[in-house]
């Protein structure tokens, strides 16, 4: 996993340097599992947090405020599409509170909860990146 670190966006970084956020360690754990999972996913900032876009789609958004949790937002975009009838990918993974079947979120408190995930974690993003895609 040494390559993860090459796509961490500069702007990102600085915008999380501008920030005073008791977890920036939690949210340096996921911006690199997330980018690792996936060497298409392009890292920016959206919606005042770092956000993921695969061939130039939104994907993945992290939301960091309030500062006692960090929230990933599985999307299919900013627009609103066609719910798909099914959730968009059959997880038995425990991580995922689903708010329609095109959008879940995951979300940690802590360090510990990261790594514990990791795993599913990566599993959950490729299988979603593959997912929209097709939608």
């Amino acid at each position: 996993m040494a390559k993860q670190t090459q796509h961490l966006n500069n702007s990102v970084t600085e915008f999380l340097n501008s920030q005073i956020h008791q977890l920036r360690n939690e949210i340096e754990e996921l911006r690199k599992c997330i980018l690792s999972a996936d060497d298409g996913l392009i890292e920016n900032i959206k919606w005042n947090g770092p956000n993921y876009c695969f061939n130039n789609e939104d994907r993945i958004t992290m939301r960091i405020q309030p500062p006692t949790q960090i929230q990933l937002i599985f999307h299919r975009g900013a627009k609103k599409l066609q719910q798909p009838l099914n959730r968009l990918i059959d997880t038995k993974s425990k991580l995922l509170i689903w708010k329609e079947n095109d959008r879940a979120i995951a979300t940690f408190k802590n360090m510990q909860e990261i790594r514990d995930a990791q795993i599913d974690l990566a599993k959950i993003v490729v299988e979603w990146i593959y997912a929209a895609k097709s939608t």
